[in-house]
């Protein structure tokens, strides 16, 4: 503790050189230096904040589901729903209108296979939702497309299977690019391929190359770990495997930064503009060693799990909602982030421009 100034006496009962004065009193001018100043008030403590929130950093994830006449609550994120064509544009409007600055999309078709048909099928119901979003929307905000298999594969794994069950990296890859064109014939600014396939950012990119559209940036999910904490999404999306897991293709979680490195490395190598850590909360260490390397943006999932056991504690009355959701995007902003995909950005870009 010697050689930071004041620090020998914090928590001693004995707290300046000479001791206590007079009547108990401590010694004027002591301790010298006292981080609580800059503490003080809410008006100083905005002012000496060196980690902001700002509306146009946060993206709304939003599903958009087939064949339903009315938006479907989900039972486990309170407040999210699957979306009507309708409902979905309704909303993207109010994201604008709070100054959110992207949607990514989810899509969940009526009818599903092996090998996902309607992921990129020109009447499939992302690109129907995403010609209705530019129509509505576009130039307003940032158009975005989850790129996967997951949620259009009667199996719920992310690529082609082969005969003996498992994940077909290779072959997944065309279907990747295929999707990415579909995408962007339908007006997508900025699509996100998830699947965790080795080589899927470089498949995806000649391929959008190929067909004219090289000014379309990707954003990788390029650290997506296979965790616990997305169960309500796969209720959301529909995508639940129908055996098996993901752990063959997601990233172990026990595994060090140094792989997450290694995958944001080739993903850059490949063409991606922008990366991505997939959660936020639990992975803080690998977003922060993501941000210290790269110099391109920065994403962060605050995935479902996260939302809904703040939802679930909030309503129980264990936590404070608002602070709990305030706390944790804060953290995910100070660990590196400069993107943040949440569930709660409507709600907190509203509260940020009323606090301006």
């Amino acid at each position: 503790m010697n050689g930071i100034p004041g620090a020998s006496a914090v928590g001693s009962g004995n707290r300046g050189a000479g001791g206590a004065g007079p009547g108990g009193r401590l010694p004027a001018g002591f301790p010298a230096v006292r981080p609580r100043r800059l503490r003080r008030s809410p008006a100083l403590r905005r002012l000496v904040s060196n980690v902001r929130l700002h509306p146009a950093d946060l993206v709304l994830p939003m599903f958009v589901k087939e064949g339903v006449d009315e938006p479907v609550a989900l039972t486990s994120m309170p407040g999210v729903v699957q979306h009507t064509r309708s409902s979905l544009l309704k909303a993207a409007v109010e994201a604008v209108e709070a100054g959110v600055g992207g949607l990514i999309l989810f899509g969940v078709p009526a009818a599903k296979d092996a090998r996902g048909s309607a992921a990129d099928d020109p009447a499939g119901i992302v690109q129907l939702a995403l010609a209705d979003l530019v129509a509505e929307v576009g130039g307003d905000i940032v158009l975005m497309t989850d790129l996967c298999l997951d949620e259009y594969t009667d199996h719920g794994h992310c690529g082609l299977l082969t005969d003996a069950g498992e994940v077909d990296n290779d072959a997944t890859l065309a279907r990747y690019a295929s999707i990415a064109v579909a995408q962007a014939r339908a007006g997508v600014e900025v699509v996100a391929p998830s699947g965790m396939m080795d080589g899927q950012v470089g498949a995806i990119r000649a391929a959008l190359d190929a067909e004219g559209f090289t000014d379309l940036p990707i954003l990788a999910y390029s650290a997506k770990y296979a965790s616990a904490f997305y169960g309500p999404f796969r209720e959301a999306a529909e995508c639940a495997p129908q055996f098996g897991d993901r752990t063959g293709y997601q990233q172990d979680p026990a595994r060090s930064v140094a792989e997450a490195l290694r995958e944001v490395a080739l993903d850059l190598a490949e063409g991606a503009d922008a990366v991505m850590v997939k959660p936020a909360l639990a992975y803080l260490d690998v977003l922060r060693a993501v941000a210290d390397t790269v110099d391109v943006p920065v994403a962060a999932y605050q995935v479902s799990g996260e939302y809904a056991m703040v939802e679930a504690a909030a309503a129980a009355g264990w936590i404070d909602r608002d602070r709990a959701i305030a706390e944790t995007l804060t953290a995910i902003s100070r660990a590196g982030a400069d993107i943040i995909l949440t569930y709660w950005a409507v709600e907190v870009a509203r509260g940020l421009a009323a606090t301006r």
